[in-house]
């Protein structure tokens, strides 16, 4: 008995092919209805964000870059900063939960704080009266390692040590970052910078 002919192994394919199986699972998941909002406790098991991010240009939003720009586009659940020179940056970020948490419009930098120390305001308090009156800075704080205050009262760009709440509706009002990201950002933001959030 002969052997079939068939095509020699090709790795590239195989490793390809491979790669496209493993893959597969990740794209194939709750994509029925597009869902991406969790219930009010993070720690639940949630559904991944699947939304993508949306490039934008600066001059569709902003008059010129003067100590930068920040625009929070909450429906893609994205940060996207331009430095003065027009350099870009994008990050991933959290979002507040429910719309009526949610406020749009223009901002900007009041305050760079290098060690954020966290109070809940008297409405999280209100709905999380378990909640602390005071956690300072360090790993446990809600602010993560940095927070840029903005005119708004409350509101802050912040860092987070619970990264699975990037991406996601899971803040009180503030936009979220990854820590080295906040880190990132902290450095090339001013008091001033110009914040947009749509």
């Amino acid at each position: 008995m002969t052997k079939p002919a068939g095509r020699p192994f090709d790795r590239r394919a195989f490793l390809a092919g491979g790669a496209a199986l493993i893959g597969t699972p990740a794209l194939a998941q709750n994509v029925n209805d597009g869902t991406t909002e969790i219930e009010r406790n993070v720690t639940n098991v949630v559904r991944r964000n699947i939304s993508s991010f949306r490039t934008l240009e600066w001059k569709d939003y902003f008059s010129n870059l003067n100590k930068g720009a920040i625009l929070v586009d909450i429906s893609s659940r994205a940060l996207h900063f331009w430095r003065e020179d027009g350099s870009y940056y994008l990050y991933p970020s959290s979002v507040p939960l429910t719309e009526d948490l949610t406020r749009r419009g223009r901002t900007r930098v009041v305050l760079k704080d290098p060690e954020p120390d966290w109070r809940p305001t008297p409405a999280m308090k209100r709905r999380n009266p378990e909640w602390p009156d005071y956690v300072g800075p360090g790993p446990d704080n809600p602010l993560g390692t940095r927070a840029l205050h903005l005119s708004w009262t409350y509101y802050r760009i912040h860092g987070t040590h619970d990264t699975r709440k990037i991406g996601r509706r899971s803040s009180n009002g503030c936009i979220g970052l990854y820590n080295e990201h906040i880190e990132q950002l902290y450095e090339m933001a001013y008091v001033g910078t110009q914040v947009l959030l749509i």
